[in-house]
């Protein structure tokens, strides 16, 4: 009998995915998506509330949470099916994140959520699964609450990089698709935008935006050259996406 590769991939996800992947060790790690999130996600926290319910869906190691827990934020909870990423996540002190499977608690969860967060969780759902966990989640937010998504973004020139670097993922998203699975799944408004693609040493930052001004230009050059607009495009590897509940 085959074996589920999602039972295999995932209980040693952190060892042979997203820790390997750093090439640093627990610790360093944690603390560079802390910083991350802080610059791509914490600004569309702007207007929820410090009491606000949230549910980070398929929290790895709780390093959103943390920073949360850092900005004032109280009512918070996480799930992953990873042993791995929740051990990680009580090691460094995030008692909010439990084991389990994500989707299965909230169908069973009877409150509504104000936030509903996932990074670089979408992506490893197919089609179906993913149709069916947006209007869930639709579903389980409260009256204007927001969901917030990270996941690779297809038009990015490098988009392999992040979309294909992972066996676990199954679907690919860019701007345009994003926005039509998330109307098409019950929010009444979606918007997506672009991910920081920040380093923290100063001089290879000052090198990169140098870098990177030349790498929009070419790009927009690019799709100018096939007849086409980008002005609902985004061109960084990884897209934020924001979606709102009436």
């Amino acid at each position: 009998m085959s074996t589920n590769y999602r039972e295999t991939l995932y209980s040693n996800y952190h060892s042979t995915q997203s820790g390997r992947a750093s090439l640093t060790d627990a610790t360093t790690l944690f603390n560079r998506e802390k910083w991350r999130f802080q610059r791509e996600i914490l600004p569309h926290f702007k207007g929820v509330k410090k009491d606000a319910s949230i549910y980070d869906l398929g929290c790895g190691s709780g390093s959103l949470i943390h920073l949360l827990k850092d900005k004032g934020y109280v009512n918070l909870k996480g799930l992953d099916l990873s042993q791995e990423q929740v051990k990680v996540a009580h090691q460094m002190g995030v008692s909010e994140v439990q084991e389990g499977d994500a989707i299965e608690f909230l169908r069973s969860y009877s409150g509504k959520f104000d936030v509903i967060v996932g990074t670089d969780i979408i992506e490893h759902f197919t089609k179906d699964e993913l149709v069916d966990l947006l209007k869930l989640i639709q579903e389980k937010l409260a009256s204007n609450g927001r969901a917030i998504f990270r996941t690779p973004n297809l038009d990015s020139l490098f988009a392999s990089v992040f979309a294909n670097g992972d066996f676990t993922h199954e679907n690919y998203l860019n701007a345009s698709s994003a926005q039509q699975v998330m109307l098409a799944c019950g929010f009444e408004s979606a918007s997506v935008h672009a991910s920081d693609v920040s380093v923290q040493n100063p001089l290879k930052e000052l090198l990169r935006k140098v870098l990177y001004l030349h790498y929009r230009l070419w790009f927009r050059l690019m799709i100018f050259a096939t007849g086409r607009s980008t002005r609902n495009m985004v061109v960084t590897p990884n897209m934020i996406i924001t979606a709102n509940k009436k």
